[in-house]
This record gives structure tokens, C-alpha cells and sequence, in this order.
């Protein structure tokens, strides 16, 4: 599985730029992202809606479906 991580600069902060709006017709199909959890538990309050804000990684997961497995293999 490949790892994707937030983009960062020189800083380590996370950047604040532009917003980069793309065409529909670029977007082949969706992704399916599992967190890369850490050691801790989860906290109580957190909700599924936060969820992509909540981790600083995450792994792309190219099992999902066999269409998803020819795609990015």
C-alpha cells in the first residue's frame, strides 16, 4: 500500500494557499484511505466527520475491488 502524507513546508506547518479546484471530468474513481493509527487510543470525541483531519497519514488501499487493484498496480 502506498503512504501519502500531508503536504508540508519548510516549517512543518501545514501550508496556506490557494485552493485548487479541479474538473470533474479528471477524476477516475475514488480512493480508499485507512488512517496510519498510532499507538494511543481514540479519543471519545471524535467524530467520522473529522476524520480526515484527525491523522497526518494515511495509506491508499488498492485492495479495495479488483478494478481498484488493476488501476494501481
Amino acid at each position: 500500500m502506498w503512504k501519502l502524507k500531508r503536504e508540508q513546508d519548510v516549517d512543518g506547518e501545514q501550508p496556506v494557499g490557494p485552493v485548487q479546484v479541479i474538473h470533474l471530468d479528471t477524476i477516475l474513481r475514488g480512493a480508499h484511505l485507512l488512517p496510519c493509527y498510532g499507538s494511543g487510543f481514540l479519543p471519545v470525541e471524535l467524530k467520522h466527520t473529522d476524520s480526515l483531519d484527525a491523522w497526518d497519514c494515511y495509506f491508499v488501499n488498492h485492495f479495495i475491488d479488483q478494478h481498484a487493484h488493476e488501476l494501481l498496480s
